[in-house]
């Protein structure tokens, strides 16, 4: 039987020779501050061990517009005029962004990629409308690969545009588990989550996760097991890689097998 539950880190936290010993999924993190050139993703792909899932965060040129502070760690900015970069518009510079993106994600043979809303895009009708179009625009339903967005900034208390977004579009919620519910569209076959630390405000990345922690989360995911096929659980903290491996110790000392 294949794996239907993948546990893996937002990036690696060690040498990637080790990690793929390790884990069997990853999400790569370079492809948000600066997007390579698809020749290293065919370097990763080949070095990768046969069955390893690659998922990959998008280049921020499609996100974050260049008053972002994560613009500073560039070491180049996507051409055009600065207003229409970022927040998931539906411009020509967005969709060269998305273009190059998927480009890389294709030769890379990415599962899921992960598209990273900031807190200063808030929850409107106006957003919502401009988010669909650029989803619609960019064929989103019909790429190799599953496309994800993780919106911050209030937009997980606002089902009702959430869904007139997701649903129809292909697009799935991605969400902390222990933050928010993510919404489920109909015939969806894949979750992804990714953690971020407990406590503080969306984000605590100093956090160590607990068995307690890990007790509530294998609850959850049961439960999602039962209504979707493949679930991913990606640990973004400081201490993801032995968080990481620790929860699925547990989950194999309660009989709830995971990759």
């Amino acid at each position: 039987m294949s794996c239907r539950l993948y546990i893996g880190c937002c990036g690696f936290p060690f040498a990637r020779s080790r990690y793929y010993k390790v884990f069997r999924t990853v999400e790569l993190q370079r492809t948000f501050y600066d997007l390579p050139e698809p020749e290293y993703a065919d370097r990763l792909r080949g070095e990768a061990p046969s069955g390893f899932h690659w998922n990959m965060k998008a280049w921020q040129a499609l996100t974050h517009p260049l008053s972002s502070p994560t613009w500073r760690r560039a070491k180049r900015r996507p051409s055009g005029n600065p207003e229409n970069i970022g927040l998931l518009k539906p411009t020509r510079e967005n969709l060269e962004a998305w273009r190059l993106v998927r480009e890389f994600a294709e030769r890379l043979g990415a599962r899921v990629v992960v598209l990273q809303t900031p807190p200063s895009l808030k929850p409107s009708q106006e957003a919502a409308e401009w988010i669909k179009r650029f989803f619609a625009e960019i064929n989103a339903s019909e790429a190799p690969f599953t496309v994800g967005w993780e919106p911050r900034g209030g937009w997980n208390s606002r089902p009702d545009l959430l869904r007139g977004i997701l649903c129809g579009t292909g697009v799935i919620h991605i969400v902390d588990p222990f933050r928010a519910r993510p919404l489920v569209c109909s015939g969806q076959r894949i979750l992804y989550y990714r953690l971020h630390g407990r406590g503080g405000g969306e984000v605590n990345y100093r956090y160590r996760y607990t068995e307690e922690d890990f007790r509530e989360l294998a609850e959850i995911l049961e439960k999602d097991l039962n209504t979707v096929e493949t679930v991913y659980v990606m640990f973004n903290n400081v201490y993801m890689g032995d968080d990481a491996r620790r929860f699925r110790e547990y989950l194999t000392g309660i009989g709830l097998e995971a990759c």
